[in-house]
């Protein structure tokens, strides 16, 4: 199910570059999440920049392979059928990789990392990255063989050469369990700041899906629907801020098991906000999102680099943030911050920049475009995997 070849016809058309520094991701599945869309506009603007990039996927049919593909970055589909396909795949892994022969093979999750330490024996000679994506881990959530994943990620990591981390938090959470500090580096997260950019008519557009006029104040928070992004406190400060401002209206994009999802709504039933919330699911265009928000608010217990908090300021929408990871770092003077499980100071600080959304308006994209642009974040991964180039 291998779907482009490493001879691709646009290779030939790229300046010279020689097999030996093709680079290649190795990645579980490219769904709308933000680990998948780091990975394809890292992998895009490398191959903007020359280079020999190819994406390696475990499962196929994930919604952003066509990003890819349209960029001219070839896609390979190892086609494994479940956690228990073990040596079919591991056979495909073998032929696919011996075949494109990478001079750097890059994980970006915990198994793909694993996996790009166990293919040390038939890749000698290939640089072996590891990425890092999170600097909080609730353990107790997860089941058994990720936990064990997770124990043996930290015996692993010193058969990287380089493991990096999309943030300063994330960069200490690792260290904490065992990662070797010598080898973690930093490299935040890049935002396409042309594609989240203010779009007064997308605003308007998705205003209308939502039922909601173009003068109403209006909430959001736009993530998977996950304990982790704790939306009952989200909700319970929209209940409050509600009390508040009766005009204000709230909307939460994105998705999640039906069971939690109902719970949320049930929740909101209890607050008295039911029909004062926008239930929008998940979006393909997270910008069309963002644009239509007032603002945006992230109320995680735990982050590392929040791309939906540096999307929406890109936008140029403000935010109140959790204290948690670089979400502080990020915000800048584009919002405010608050403590994690506080809904009245969740509360005022949405009230706060309600009223004063001007002052923080022109901080929140001009923070993302000086300092976490996909350019920056492109060049920087190339001078540190290949320093001399």
């Amino acid at each position: 199910m291998t779907t482009a070849d490493p001879r691709h016809a646009l290779a030939r058309e790229a300046p010279a570059l020689q097999p030996q520094e093709r680079l290649v991701f190795l990645t579980r599945q490219l769904t709308l999440g933000g680990a998948e869309r780091q990975l394809v506009q890292l992998a895009v603007a490398l191959r903007q920049r020359g280079l020999d990039v190819h994406v390696v996927v475990m499962y196929g049919d994930g919604e952003l392979e066509a990003d890819l593909r349209t960029s001219d970055v070839p896609v390979h589909v190892l086609g494994k059928r479940g956690r228990y396909d073990v040596i079919r795949f591991g056979w495909r892994l073998f032929r696919t990789l011996r075949w494109l022969r990478p001079s750097v093979l890059h994980g970006y999750l915990p198994m793909d990392n694993l996996l790009v330490t166990a293919t040390a024996p038939f890749l000698p000679g290939t640089r072996r990255i590891w990425g890092v994506r999170a600097s909080h881990l609730e353990h107790a959530r997860q089941d058994w063989l990720s936990r064990a994943t997770s124990r043996l990620e930290v015996l692993a990591s010193r058969s990287a050469d380089v493991v990096i981390a999309n943030s300063q938090a994330g960069r200490a959470h690792v260290i904490r369990r065992g990662f070797d500090s010598a080898r973690v580096i930093v490299i935040p997260n890049g935002i396409d700041t042309d594609r989240f950019a203010p779009d007064p008519a997308t605003r308007r557009r998705m205003r209308q899906a939502w039922g909601i006029d173009d003068d109403v104040p209006l909430i959001g928070i736009v993530g998977r629907l996950d304990p982790m992004k704790d939306h009952r406190t989200f909700l319970a400060a929209a209940g409050l801020v509600a009390a508040a401002r009766p005009s204000v209206r709230f909307v939460i994009v994105g998705r999640g098991p039906d069971d939690y999802a109902a719970g949320l709504r049930a929740e909101a039933s209890r607050i008295g906000i039911e029909d004062r919330v926008v239930w929008a699911g998940a979006l393909r265009d997270a910008a069309a999102a963002f644009t239509a928000l007032d603002l945006l608010v992230s109320s995680s217990t735990g982050e590392g680099f929040s791309n939906a908090i540096a999307e929406g300021l890109a936008c140029g929408v403000p935010a109140v943030v959790t204290d948690v990871g670089d979400s502080r770092t990020i915000v800048g003077s584009g919002g405010l911050v608050v403590p994690v499980g506080d809904p009245p100071a969740l509360a005022e600080a949405m009230l706060t920049v309600l009223d004063d959304v001007g002052q923080f308006v022109g901080h929140a994209r001009r923070g993302i475009v000086t300092r976490y642009s996909t350019d920056r974040m492109a060049s920087t991964f190339q001078n540190a995997i290949w320093p001399s180039g």
